[in-house]
């Protein structure tokens, strides 16, 4: 059953522990999996210290039967392993987001579109605070891809919470280039030696726009690869339910105190902003209906330039050097200004006050009232 493994951390094989879970029961994935970065050796500092790399076991796939040594063909293999059993769990409007380096996002890729996935989008993360190139023979790796991507090519209705995302970025449509610190300073788990507790811990800053882009209060999250937690703290404290998997025991249980100690949030203060085209149309002439314009009422644009009557059919008249124009808000408001088109809802204007107000503030108040 789902419900028993919600907000917990599983410790074994992500492919197997993903099997054991019911279909179609996930909202959203989020996947930091194994880099393969065949590194060659240490890595050193201009000093000769030495650089604290991921070189750990889980990130080698290396085939001793290879005389190249490659690792390619088994890191493919467990790739499209844990995409096809992602696939089987996401809902059918589920999304999916997979973040890597060069070393391996476009193996990743291919494997996403083989695997039947439909990609959304390729999200950059510029780090602003990147590790140097200490050898001086290549560019500084100053970002990680992420993928987006909806379960197959059907889906249409996947979440994707655009005006919370134009409202995180100032109002202004949000890009696919973020930029973001690496997870530094106090958010950065530590052992009891004081070394790093996990090497790839990725910054709440990340998880918090994956998950608030992506999915809503009470959406079930799953990270197949948790490591320390940082997808099951973001998801507690943003109201949303989580299932995380690890092999690791000591992660597992470093991930388990870190979200046990996450105060979740009003549900209030998490509920995305409802995008534009969910809400219920009205027409214009419910607001004459409604007694909120009157016919004869005169609207304006911003500057006052531009002149309509209100009629009781729910048309404006106007007449200016243009010409006489008579017509639905948007298209008076084109023929003002000869224009090919127009939003009339924030084009016209009625004075609330003694202050020009659009009257798209008169179709809220409609709304409210539903």
């Amino acid at each position: 059953m789902l419900g028993d493994n919600l907000d917990r951390v599983l410790v074994g094989d992500c492919v197997s522990l993903m099997e054991s879970l019911p279909a179609a029961s996930v909202d959203m994935v989020f996947a930091d999996p194994p880099y393969n970065l065949q590194l060659g050796g240490e890595l050193l500092r201009p000093d000769n210290s030495r650089v604290d790399a991921v070189d750990d076991d889980w990130d080698k796939f290396e085939d001793p039967s290879d005389a190249l040594g490659t690792s390619f063909s088994r890191y493919d293999a467990f790739t499209r392993a844990w995409l096809k059993a992602a696939r089987r769990l996401l809902k059918p409007e589920g999304t999916l987001w997979v973040i890597g380096s060069y070393h391996n996002i476009f193996r990743i890729g291919t494997a996403l579109q083989d695997e039947g996935y439909w990609l959304l989008n390729d999200i950059v993360w510029r780090k602003s605070n990147p590790m140097p190139n200490f050898k001086g023979k290549r560019f500084t790796n100053a970002h990680e891809t992420l993928i987006w991507a909806a379960r197959d090519r059907k889906a249409k209705r996947y979440t994707f919470n655009y005006e919370s995302m134009k409202e995180l970025n100032e109002g202004i449509q949000m890009r696919s280039d973020w930029l973001l610190p690496l997870c530094t300073g106090a958010e950065r788990l530590k052992g009891e030696d004081g070394k790093k507790a996990h090497p790839t811990q990725k910054p709440e800053s990340l998880l918090f726009r994956c998950l608030m882009a992506a999915s809503n209060p009470g959406d079930v999250v799953l990270d197949p690869f948790f490591g320390t937690g940082t997808t099951g703290a973001v998801a507690r404290r943003l109201g949303r339910r989580f299932i995380g998997l690890e092999r690791d025991p000591t992660y597992a249980a470093i991930a388990r105190k870190r979200i046990a100690e996450v105060s979740p949030l009003a549900a209030e203060d998490v509920t995305p902003k409802p995008s534009k085209r969910s809400e219920p149309r009205i027409p214009f002439g419910v607001l004459i209906e409604a007694g909120l314009l009157r016919p004869g009422t005169v609207l304006s644009d911003q500057s006052g330039r531009h002149l309509a009557r209100v009629r009781a059919d729910g048309t404006l008249s106007s007449s200016n050097a243009l010409g006489e124009h008579r017509g639905s808000i948007h298209q008076v408001g084109a023929a003002v200004q000869g224009a090919p088109a127009c939003n009339g809802w924030t084009f016209w204007h009625i004075e609330v006050e003694g202050a020009r107000r659009p009257i798209d503030h008169l179709r809220q108040q409609v709304r409210a009232g539903l």
